[in-house]
């Protein structure tokens, strides 16, 4: 499955899972195994932290060195600590106090804006606040529970499979356009295409500030933010720290202290066109997570914070949609290109900025 810029962050169960072990004072004492690793013949010795690090992809280092600490981490039957050096042939296993969660997904009836659908693939409209996948605390009411609902008569469509479905992700509070494949093959198809970046996805995004340029180009490496484990950060491009990312910003209208924009990305990582616009000092209106939930620009009068409060309250979640989507069709060949309308929510806002702007003249540039 390709990983994508808003794909859902932590949504890997065993993450939520340790950290939930790791800083509760709950548990029956009993220890249920969530992973385990056999080291090779061949591997030199290394810190077991480190060793792990690289193998749990949505665990810090931090994370992985208090779980050892409380006694989850065990090689060959027993607990050992993060400065234990792994030694080849090894039996590694994360052993913490609750059972895994079953990960099986359900058919549930949740209503599904369908754009287009055929015997291969469908095309829907995910509303904000939609989660897109089950994931840690988020197990039931997914847009996959639906889509196993919409799909349960199909013999051929199993929402368990790794090999059919999402063929790639959006934020829970992004709404916008998502592609699924209903057979292997097209899931095999459709995914070598965003990886090669042949597919054409672009955003509307409401941002904070006056953007100086019309159009731009943002270029920088995005990771794990290390004072916030469910915020991503920006590094520079030579830093090795964190994935290559770049978004294309072109404006789309201004309204003094925001501006409506429209997003293209050239990379996809999770939280990019967040992470990015914050990185040059632009965070989405309404973003909480990356402080835009703020009056960043404009007047200190209370007129204008009754007025930022009523945007944020129309708007209650980042101002961010995915407007459009564009593939070559993996059994037909044929260009398939779709544009989803703003939604009320978004669209209202908008309205509502348009509106204060033309009763205001003279509004510094920001």
């Amino acid at each position: 499955m390709m990983r994508t810029d808003e794909e859902m962050l932590y949504d890997d169960e065993l993450s939520d899972d340790l950290l939930t072990s790791t800083e509760s004072e709950e548990g029956d004492g009993e220890l249920y195994e969530h992973f385990r690793v056999e080291v090779d013949k061949g591997q030199v010795p290394v810190r077991i932290d480190k060793f792990l690090f690289e193998r749990m992809q949505h665990s810090s280092r931090n994370r992985i060195q208090k779980a050892a600490d409380a006694g989850f981490i065990h090689v060959n039957g027993a607990p050992v600590k993060s400065n234990y050096k792994v030694r080849p042939e090894d039996t590694i296993t994360l052993m913490l106090d609750r059972p895994k969660h079953d990960n099986t997904i359900e058919a549930e009836d949740i209503p599904l804006d369908i754009v287009y659908e055929d015997n291969a693939l469908m095309v829907v409209n995910k509303p904000a606040g939609l989660v897109v996948h089950p994931g840690a605390g988020n197990f039931h009411g997914t847009l996959i529970n639906a889509i196993a609902w919409h799909l349960k008569d199909l013999p051929s469509f199993d929402p368990n499979d790794p090999e059919v479905g999402l063929v790639h992700r959006i934020d829970k509070d992004t709404s916008g356009l998502l592609v699924i494949a209903k057979t292997p093959d097209a899931k095999t198809i459709l995914g070598k295409q965003f990886f090669n970046k042949t597919t054409h996805r672009s955003y509307n995004a409401l941002v904070w500030g006056n953007l100086t340029a019309d159009e731009g180009r943002i270029e920088g490496n995005i990771a794990r933010d290390p004072k916030d484990r469910l915020r991503m950060t920006v590094f520079p491009p030579d830093s090795e720290i964190g994935k290559p990312a770049v978004t294309h910003y072109r404006v789309l209208e201004r309204f003094g202290y925001t501006t409506l924009i429209e997003c293209v990305l050239e990379t996809g990582r999770t939280h990019q066109i967040r992470a990015h616009m914050k990185h040059i000092g632009h965070p989405l209106f309404g973003d909480e997570r990356y402080g835009g939930t703020e009056i960043l620009r404009g007047q200190r009068s209370s007129s204008y914070k009754a007025f930022i409060r009523n945007c944020l309250t129309l708007c209650n979640r980042q101002a961010l949609h995915a407007r459009t989507l564009g593939f070559v069709h993996p059994v037909t060949g044929q260009q398939m290109d779709f544009t989803s309308d703003l939604p009320q929510d978004l669209a209202s806002l908008i309205t509502k900025w348009r509106e204060f702007i033309n009763g205001h003249t003279g509004i510094d540039n920001q």
